[in-house]
C-alpha cells in the first residue's frame, strides 16, 4: 500500500510541473506596441484605436501610406484675372501693293499709313484662366507652370475704317465720324512656363518670375462701331484675322503683386497688314 500511494503521489508531482511549463500558444503582451504570439513579434503603430472600431479599421491602422510625391509637387490656383493695356506693334510696309490692296478707299495723297490701324489708350485686354497649376521641377524653385484661359483684345481706333467681310476680307475707309470703333478679338489660351521661385517651399514671400509662350486659337471676333449718324452697329466675321496666334508670355511677381506682359509671334491678320498685338497688366493671383 505505502508503494502504491508513494507511486500515485510522483504521478502527480509530474503533472504538476508539466502544467507548470509556459503555453507558447498564448498571446503575451511584451509592451505597449507590440503583441508576441509564441516566437512571433507583431510592432504596431503605437496608435490607441477608439472603442468601438471594427476589426478591419484596426488593421489598416498597422499600416503607413506614404504622402503622393506628385501631389505635392502640383499646386493649382483657380480663376485667375488679368488687366491690362493692349496695342499692337505695326510692322507693315504700306507701301507694298498688299497693303494697297487691303485698305480701300485710299485717296490721292492720303495713301494707307499707320495712322489707319492706330489705336487709343483706352485699349485694353482682359484674360480669365479657369486654372494655373505649378509643377515642382527642382525642390519648388524651378518649376513648370501651365494653364488654360480666354484672352479678350480690345482694340478702340482713332480713325473711322471699317472691317468688311467677304471670300476676300478688307478694311474700309468711312465717310463717318465715329465715336467708336472697337474691333474685339478673342481666343481660347494655353501658356506654358518655366517659373523660378527662389523662395521655394517658403511660398508667396519675395520675387518670382515665370517666362514661356502660349498658343492661342481664335473663337469669335466683332466689329462694333457707334456713330451719330447711325447708332449702334456691330459686325462679326474673321475679318481676315489669323486663326492661330503664338506669343511670348512673361509673368513677374513681389509677394502678392503680379505683373503679366505678352507680345504675339504671329501677326495679327492673315494678308495686308503686319501687326504683332502686345500687353501689359497686372495679373490677379493667389500665387
Amino acid at each position: 500500500m505505502k508503494k502504491a500511494h508513494l507511486m500515485m503521489m510522483g504521478g502527480l508531482l509530474l503533472c504538476l510541473g508539466a502544467g507548470a511549463q509556459t503555453d507558447t500558444t498564448i498571446v503575451q503582451p511584451a509592451s505597449p506596441d507590440t503583441i508576441r504570439v509564441g516566437s512571433i513579434i507583431i510592432i504596431k503603430d503605437g496608435k490607441e484605436q477608439p472603442a468601438g472600431s471594427s476589426e478591419s479599421e484596426k488593421r489598416r491602422s498597422y499600416t503607413h501610406h506614404k504622402p503622393s510625391r506628385w501631389r505635392n509637387n502640383i499646386s493649382t490656383n483657380w480663376l485667375i484675372v488679368d488687366l491690362g493695356f493692349v496695342n499692337h506693334d505695326d510692322k507693315t510696309n504700306y507701301a507694298s501693293a498688299e497693303a494697297r490692296d487691303f485698305v480701300h478707299g485710299q485717296t490721292t495723297g492720303h495713301p494707307a499709313a499707320k495712322s489707319d490701324f492706330a489705336v487709343k489708350a483706352g485699349s485694353f485686354n482682359f484674360n480669365l484662366w479657369l486654372f494655373m497649376q505649378r509643377m515642382s521641377l527642382v525642390d519648388r524653385v524651378v518649376n513648370l507652370k501651365y494653364g488654360i484661359g480666354i484672352e479678350l483684345y480690345k482694340f478702340y481706333y482713332k480713325s473711322d475704317i471699317r472691317y468688311i467681310e467677304g471670300a476676300d476680307p478688307y478694311v474700309e475707309r468711312q465717310a463717318v465720324d465715329f465715336t467708336c470703333n472697337k474691333l474685339a478679338v478673342d481666343y481660347v489660351t494655353v501658356p506654358l512656363m518655366l517659373n523660378i521661385n527662389p523662395n521655394g517651399k517658403r511660398g508667396k514671400e519675395g520675387l518670382s518670375l515665370s517666362v514661356g509662350a502660349s498658343a492661342s486659337y481664335l473663337y469669335g471676333a466683332r466689329n462694333k462701331q457707334r456713330s451719330d449718324d447711325f447708332g449702334k452697329q456691330k459686325f462679326a466675321g474673321d475679318f481676315n484675322l489669323e486663326r492661330w496666334k503664338l506669343a511670348y508670355v512673361g509673368e513677374v511677381g513681389l509677394g502678392p503683386v503680379k505683373l503679366y506682359g505678352s507680345y504675339a509671334i504671329t501677326p495679327l491678320h492673315q494678308y495686308g497688314v503686319n501687326q504683332h498685338p502686345y500687353t501689359v497688366g497686372v495679373r490677379l493671383s493667389s500665387w
